[in-house]
């Protein structure tokens, strides 16, 4: 059973062809869907990403949304990048130094006054 869930993780994340290669070896995105895979593997109910797209560029960024996306489990994301957090969440939690100012889905966030005067000024 490990094995099958292995490859089913692998798969999920567009690793199979790498399967072998050593993680360290890898570039950046790579290695992050390596760390996802790894986080994966285990059947979590709840995922914390902190940061997940840092140092990505954009077709990194885009690979990982979409594995983020097709995943069957609760994920808390604390990322910087609005674009990727529209993309991939369906509920959004703003904070402002450990306040929420915000709750709902990303056209309630992004429309919502208060996050435009706290992060737009």
């Amino acid at each position: 059973e490990r094995g099958e869930r292995v490859a089913e993780v692998l798969d999920l994340c567009g690793l199979t062809p790498l399967r072998d290669a050593y993680a360290a070896a890898l570039p950046v995105g790579q290695r992050r869907l390596v760390e996802l895979a790894r986080a994966l593997a285990d059947r979590p109910r709840l995922l914390l990403l902190d940061e997940p797209t840092s140092g990505l560029d954009a077709a990194q960024t885009a690979r990982l949304g979409s594995v983020v996306r097709a995943l069957d489990t609760t994920v808390l994301l604390v990322e910087h990048d609005m674009g990727f957090v529209m993309d991939v969440c369906d509920r959004i939690v703003v904070l402002d130094l450990g306040r929420v100012l915000a709750t709902g889905t990303p056209a309630q966030v992004r429309d919502d006054p208060v996050v435009r005067a706290a992060y737009l000024g």
